[in-house]
């Protein structure tokens, strides 16, 4: 196996085999993937988001029952 066939497994940095070879790749195997997947459900990966504009809602203090003047 040539050593461009092989990464560095993201969780515990031990060499992980190429697709082909390892069903659990990018990982070195099936612990490290099930540790991955554990950090993201546990919400310890979070993916950084800008928060939106709502042009649309309504200004602050609106009430749709308010009577109009």
């Amino acid at each position: 196996m040539a050593d461009s066939q092989i990464s560095q497994c993201p969780i515990c940095k031990k060499p992980a085999a190429a697709a082909e070879n390892n069903p659990a790749y990018p990982f070195c195997g099936p612990r490290c993937k099930l540790i991955d997947l554990g950090r993201w459900l546990g919400d310890k990966y979070q993916i950084p988001v800008d928060p939106v504009d709502d042009g649309d809602a309504p200004p602050a203090g609106y009430s749709p029952d308010a009577p109009e003047d």
